[in-house]
């Protein structure tokens, strides 16, 4: 084997940048993410899992930066797997954290939100005992 199609095989087994993800990929981690109800959670990973993406959560949140498709959901609801809202600049920590709080999603003294009581269980819901879907 030559050193030229060694290096194009391992650029092949590369996972592709997000911006070359298929436009179906990123509808369905918008829809997961629509489905979450008011006054729950649910992690990058999780979602990433729900839409058939394990593995992918940095992708969920590349999505909810940058796609305009992303307009309109409720991004506030994505928090990371220590239940904890994702560090990143400017107000939208700020403006998260007071979104899910009008939501009812109570955050302690050390910025992090209880995933047992308030992660989105897309088979059951924390308050009524229905669907949450």
């Amino acid at each position: 084997m030559n050193r030229r199609a060694g290096r194009r095989r391992a650029r092949a087994a590369r996972p592709l940048p997000a911006e070359d993800a298929p436009p179906d990929t990123y509808l369905r981690i918008l829809d997961m993410i629509r489905r979450i109800p008011r006054g729950h959670v649910c992690t990058y990973g999780r979602i990433a899992a729900l839409a058939g993406l394990v593995g992918r959560g940095r992708l969920v949140g590349r999505v909810l930066a940058e796609s305009p498709l992303a307009d309109g959901v409720p991004w506030h609801r994505v928090v990371n797997a220590s239940g904890r809202i994702s560090e990143r600049g400017g107000f939208g920590p700020a403006r998260q954290k007071r979104l899910l709080a009008d939501e009812g999603v109570d955050i302690d003294a050390r910025g992090r939100i209880a995933l047992r009581i308030y992660m989105w269980n897309p088979g059951l819901s924390r308050r009524s005992g229905r669907s949450g879907l």
